[in-house]
Protein backbone atom coordinates (compact mmCIF):
# COMPACT_ATOMS: atom_id res chain seq x y z
CA UNK A 1 0.00 0.00 0.00
CA UNK A 2 2.73 2.28 0.57
CA UNK A 3 4.39 1.53 -2.36
CA UNK A 4 1.29 2.49 -4.86
CA UNK A 5 0.79 5.99 -2.26
CA UNK A 6 4.61 6.68 -2.99
CA UNK A 7 4.12 5.83 -6.62
CA UNK A 8 0.87 7.95 -7.28
CA UNK A 9 2.56 11.17 -5.48
CA UNK A 10 5.38 10.53 -7.44
CA UNK A 11 3.39 10.54 -10.71
CA UNK A 12 1.61 13.64 -9.18
CA UNK A 13 4.51 15.76 -8.03
CA UNK A 14 6.35 14.99 -12.04
CA UNK A 15 2.90 16.22 -13.76
CA UNK A 16 2.62 19.23 -11.57
CA UNK A 17 6.49 20.46 -12.58
CA UNK A 18 6.07 19.23 -16.08
CA UNK A 19 3.29 21.03 -17.36
CA UNK A 20 1.95 19.71 -20.57
CA UNK A 21 2.47 21.48 -24.14
CA UNK A 22 -0.82 21.96 -26.19
CA UNK A 23 -0.74 22.78 -29.99
CA UNK A 24 -1.85 26.34 -29.55
CA UNK A 25 1.00 26.41 -26.89
CA UNK A 26 3.41 25.40 -29.05
CA UNK A 27 1.93 27.60 -32.27
CA UNK A 28 2.33 30.48 -29.99
CA UNK A 29 6.42 29.77 -29.02
CA UNK A 30 7.37 29.35 -32.86
CA UNK A 31 5.12 32.63 -33.52
CA UNK A 32 7.29 34.32 -31.23
CA UNK A 33 10.56 32.63 -32.20
CA UNK A 34 9.35 33.32 -35.80
CA UNK A 35 8.11 36.89 -35.49
CA UNK A 36 11.03 38.30 -32.74
CA UNK A 37 13.82 36.69 -36.00
CA UNK A 38 12.90 37.83 -38.47
CA UNK A 39 12.53 41.41 -37.08
CA UNK A 40 16.27 40.82 -36.05
CA UNK A 41 17.52 39.34 -39.24
CA UNK A 42 16.05 42.73 -40.68
CA UNK A 43 17.26 44.97 -38.80
CA UNK A 44 20.91 42.90 -38.43
CA UNK A 45 20.98 43.20 -42.72
CA UNK A 46 20.29 46.55 -42.33
CA UNK A 47 22.56 47.68 -39.96
CA UNK A 48 25.64 45.34 -41.76
CA UNK A 49 24.22 47.11 -45.22
CA UNK A 50 24.99 50.44 -43.31
CA UNK A 51 28.05 49.77 -42.36
CA UNK A 52 26.88 50.54 -39.00
CA UNK A 53 28.11 47.17 -37.46
CA UNK A 54 30.75 44.78 -38.75
CA UNK A 55 30.09 42.83 -41.72
CA UNK A 56 28.88 39.13 -40.71
CA UNK A 57 28.26 37.32 -43.46
CA UNK A 58 29.32 33.93 -44.32
CA UNK A 59 31.23 33.67 -47.59
CA UNK A 60 32.66 30.38 -48.97
CA UNK A 61 35.05 32.06 -51.48
CA UNK A 62 33.27 34.70 -53.33
CA UNK A 63 29.73 32.97 -52.64
CA UNK A 64 27.15 34.91 -50.19
CA UNK A 65 25.89 32.20 -47.81
CA UNK A 66 22.54 34.06 -46.93
CA UNK A 67 20.87 33.32 -43.67
CA UNK A 68 18.08 31.37 -45.78
CA UNK A 69 20.56 28.36 -45.68
CA UNK A 70 20.67 28.59 -41.84
CA UNK A 71 17.02 28.61 -42.12
CA UNK A 72 17.24 25.59 -44.01
CA UNK A 73 19.41 23.20 -42.18
CA UNK A 74 17.66 24.22 -38.85
CA UNK A 75 14.37 23.09 -40.46
CA UNK A 76 15.65 19.77 -41.29
CA UNK A 77 17.17 19.43 -37.79
CA UNK A 78 14.29 20.43 -35.72
CA UNK A 79 11.88 18.29 -38.13
CA UNK A 80 14.58 15.56 -38.22
CA UNK A 81 14.23 15.76 -34.24
CA UNK A 82 11.04 16.13 -33.78
CA UNK A 83 9.92 12.57 -35.69
CA UNK A 84 12.82 10.56 -34.11
CA UNK A 85 12.61 11.59 -30.56
CA UNK A 86 9.48 13.23 -30.33
CA UNK A 87 9.82 15.80 -27.78
CA UNK A 88 7.67 16.34 -25.33
CA UNK A 89 7.35 19.57 -21.99
CA UNK A 90 9.70 22.34 -22.09
CA UNK A 91 11.86 19.92 -24.73
CA UNK A 92 8.70 20.27 -27.51
CA UNK A 93 8.66 23.80 -26.39
CA UNK A 94 12.15 24.99 -27.40
CA UNK A 95 11.55 22.77 -30.74
CA UNK A 96 8.64 25.27 -31.47
CA UNK A 97 10.46 27.84 -31.25
CA UNK A 98 13.80 27.22 -33.14
CA UNK A 99 11.29 25.68 -35.71
CA UNK A 100 9.82 29.74 -36.03
CA UNK A 101 13.32 30.54 -35.87
CA UNK A 102 14.15 28.69 -38.70
CA UNK A 103 11.07 29.07 -40.68
CA UNK A 104 12.08 33.01 -40.19
CA UNK A 105 15.60 32.85 -41.57
CA UNK A 106 13.87 30.70 -44.53
CA UNK A 107 11.51 32.81 -45.46
CA UNK A 108 12.75 36.35 -45.32
CA UNK A 109 14.78 35.73 -48.30
CA UNK A 110 11.71 34.19 -49.86
CA UNK A 111 11.84 36.24 -52.50
CA UNK A 112 15.60 35.48 -53.94
CA UNK A 113 14.85 31.77 -53.91
CA UNK A 114 11.38 32.43 -55.17
CA UNK A 115 13.56 34.04 -58.22
CA UNK A 116 16.68 32.18 -57.76
CA UNK A 117 18.07 35.43 -57.12
CA UNK A 118 17.64 39.04 -57.15
CA UNK A 119 17.51 41.80 -54.06
CA UNK A 120 17.21 41.32 -50.54
CA UNK A 121 14.53 43.90 -50.35
CA UNK A 122 11.79 41.84 -52.55
CA UNK A 123 8.21 42.53 -51.56
CA UNK A 124 7.74 38.84 -51.93
CA UNK A 125 9.85 38.23 -48.96
CA UNK A 126 7.87 40.23 -47.09
CA UNK A 127 4.67 39.05 -48.22
CA UNK A 128 5.53 35.53 -47.24
CA UNK A 129 6.13 36.55 -43.87
CA UNK A 130 3.04 38.45 -43.66
CA UNK A 131 0.99 35.11 -44.48
CA UNK A 132 3.13 32.76 -42.45
CA UNK A 133 2.65 34.49 -39.45
CA UNK A 134 -0.98 34.90 -39.81
CA UNK A 135 -1.62 31.21 -40.44
CA UNK A 136 1.04 30.39 -37.39
CA UNK A 137 -1.17 32.81 -35.25
CA UNK A 138 -4.79 31.29 -35.95
CA UNK A 139 -3.14 28.33 -35.28
CA UNK A 140 -1.78 30.00 -31.85
CA UNK A 141 -4.75 32.09 -30.69
CA UNK A 142 -7.39 30.88 -32.96
CA UNK A 143 -9.40 28.19 -30.47
CA UNK A 144 -7.59 29.15 -27.28
CA UNK A 145 -8.07 33.18 -26.86
CA UNK A 146 -11.11 32.11 -24.19
CA UNK A 147 -7.93 30.85 -22.44
CA UNK A 148 -5.66 33.46 -23.13
CA UNK A 149 -3.57 33.28 -19.45
CA UNK A 150 -2.39 36.31 -17.87
CA UNK A 151 1.02 35.47 -17.89
CA UNK A 152 0.96 35.33 -21.79
CA UNK A 153 0.46 39.33 -21.62
CA UNK A 154 3.94 40.29 -21.61
CA UNK A 155 4.87 38.24 -24.88
CA UNK A 156 1.48 39.48 -26.87
CA UNK A 157 1.86 43.11 -25.95
CA UNK A 158 6.06 42.76 -27.13
CA UNK A 159 4.60 41.11 -30.23
CA UNK A 160 2.04 43.51 -30.58
CA UNK A 161 4.12 46.37 -30.29
CA UNK A 162 6.24 45.04 -32.63
CA UNK A 163 4.21 44.36 -35.57
CA UNK A 164 1.99 47.46 -34.80
CA UNK A 165 5.19 49.05 -35.61
CA UNK A 166 6.29 47.55 -38.84
CA UNK A 167 2.73 47.08 -40.25
CA UNK A 168 2.71 50.84 -39.71
CA UNK A 169 5.91 51.46 -41.51
CA UNK A 170 4.98 48.80 -43.79
CA UNK A 171 1.83 50.40 -45.44
CA UNK A 172 2.03 54.08 -44.06
CA UNK A 173 5.13 54.51 -46.10
CA UNK A 174 4.52 51.41 -48.73
CA UNK A 175 5.57 52.55 -52.39
CA UNK A 176 7.10 56.32 -51.66
CA UNK A 177 9.19 54.57 -49.24
CA UNK A 178 10.53 52.17 -52.16
CA UNK A 179 10.66 54.67 -53.86
CA UNK A 180 12.57 57.19 -51.85
CA UNK A 181 14.59 54.32 -50.02
CA UNK A 182 14.65 51.62 -52.70
CA UNK A 183 17.33 52.54 -54.78
CA UNK A 184 19.81 53.89 -51.25
CA UNK A 185 18.74 50.11 -49.71
CA UNK A 186 19.79 48.60 -53.75
CA UNK A 187 22.86 50.57 -53.22
CA UNK A 188 23.84 49.62 -49.95
CA UNK A 189 23.16 45.81 -50.32
CA UNK A 190 25.56 45.96 -54.06
CA UNK A 191 27.96 47.92 -51.48
CA UNK A 192 28.42 45.65 -48.48
CA UNK A 193 28.87 42.32 -50.29
CA UNK A 194 32.63 41.65 -51.95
Amino acid sequence: MKGRIKDFMKSKIKKYLTHRETTDRLARRALFGFILTFLMARTDVFLIMSHLIPNGYLFLGQTHVHHLNYGIFLLSAVAAYSIFRRPDGRTAEITALLYGLAMALTFDEFGMWLHLGGSYWQRASVDAIIVIAAIMALVAFGQSIKRFETRHIWAFIALFLALTLFVFVLFKAGDSLGDTVGPKLQELEESSSP
